[in-house]
């Protein structure tokens, strides 16, 4: 099995490239591989350009999702599991209205998918509204991302109106078919081009795609079909997000006006500094200072984690700067079982002020040759033993 192209490779855009520039490469690239610039090709050629198409489809996919793509820069491939849609066996035509929002398709000018195959199944081609989507800050502590976390947020957000149900009429009567576009929701003309004749979609200006019209508005909502109200909604966050990563809740945004379906509520993560440890991914840094005494002649600590103390065994003669690591006590990666560690920087305490008979002790010891520096090539700065750490 061939391995799978990088996604932004893919479409031809940059890593940080914004929605509306995926938007245009996809559009470009949908475009440039469209079976129907390829009706007089080889069969050699036609096949390569259907699995270029829905290629790129896949890749937009992943890249017009937030959540999705926050998943994919961290993780690649790999972290997708089964977030990515798989269009290898897709037929054609799926793909084509799948994606027809870039198109415009049935919801605006310009030729869509369906337009570009000459309507493929006919019917009705009405608009499906879409509320708004609705974007929030969610702050964690790092204990919270270290475990699954459960939050719990009132949102103030359009819903559908409870005398009509969201459709906007007075009653079942007041609604009937538009007559401008026989029920459709579109108006469609066709124009010849070099491809052959295209037809031309765009909103039925007079439903606004709806296929409908409200002859007697309901007169709670005013004939819109939604109100302002509120919802509290709780959110599963998992472990291992990190500061800027979005996850998005389908169907928790503001409710369609005249009926259609709920917009998404998009949770931006936001982890506040902690007063102990610093992450860095999923490892996490403590600064750990322990005395003279337990330097020179060993000791057992405790020292904190996320989840509770720790003991760690200080040898004796330890310096300062030296690094420990305690593997996963870190913090876990997203949709994954890895566990990051807790990497600790022991520091030796020297007391600012001493007693009188603190002083005379430390002043005997410093004339013993033991405690007259005497540093070998093994002793290394701290910036050498932290990075040649790392190396090993």
């Amino acid at each position: 099995m061939a391995e799978k192209r990088d996604y932004y490779e893919v479409l031809g855009v940059e890593k940080g490239a914004s929605a509306e520039d995926i938007k245009k490469a996809y559009r470009k690239c949908a475009m440039k591989y469209h079976p129907d610039r390829w009706v007089n090709g080889t069969d050699a050629e036609k096949k390569d350009a259907e699995e270029k198409f829905k290629e790129a489809s896949e890749a937009y996919d992943v890249l017009s999702n937030p959540d999705k793509r926050s998943r994919y820069d961290q993780y690649g491939h790999a972290g997708m599991g089964g977030a990515a849609s798989d269009f290898s066996g897709f037929d054609i035509s799926d793909i084509f209205s799948h994606f027809a929002d870039v198109f415009g398709g049935a919801a605006g000018g310009g030729f869509g998918f369906g337009d570009l195959f000459g309507g493929m199944g006919g019917g009705s081609a009405q608009r499906v509204r879409k509320g708004g989507n609705i974007r929030i800050k969610v702050k964690l502590t790092l204990e919270e991302v270290a475990n699954p976390t459960e939050k719990k947020v009132k949102i103030n957000k359009y819903v559908a109106c409870e005398h009509c149900h969201g459709t906007g009429a007075k009653d079942e009567h007041s609604k009937q078919t538009c007559p401008t576009c026989k029920g459709r929701g579109q108006v469609v003309r066709q124009q010849r081009s070099m491809f052959g004749i295209i037809q031309q979609a765009s909103v039925c200006p007079q439903c606004n795609g709806s296929g409908e019209i409200i002859k007697d508005p309901c007169p709670h909502c005013h004939g819109n079909g939604i109100v302002q109200g509120e919802e509290v909604i709780k959110l599963t966050i998992p472990a291992g997000v990190d500061n800027g990563m979005q996850l998005t809740v389908r169907g928790k945004g503001h409710a369609a006006a005249n009926g259609g379906v709920n917009g998404d509520l998009i949770v931006a993560i936001e982890v506040a500094d902690h007063d102990v440890f610093e992450r860095d991914g999923n490892n996490l840094y403590l600064n750990y200072y322990i005395s003279f005494p337990q330097a020179a002649l060993g000791s057992s600590v405790e020292i904190p984690t996320l989840n509770g103390k720790a003991k760690i065994k200080i040898a004796a003669g330890t310096q300062g700067g030296q690094v420990l690591r305690l593997q996963g006590k870190g913090l876990p990666e997203l949709h994954s079982r890895n566990v990051g560690d807790l990497i600790v920087n022991v520091n030796v305490w020297t007391p600012k002020s001493l007693t009188k008979e603190e002083k005379e002790i430390i002043e005997k010891l410093s004339t013993h040759d033991n405690f007259v520096p005497k540093p070998g090539k093994n002793e290394r700065s701290v910036f050498n033993r932290v990075r040649q750490f790392f190396r090993d």
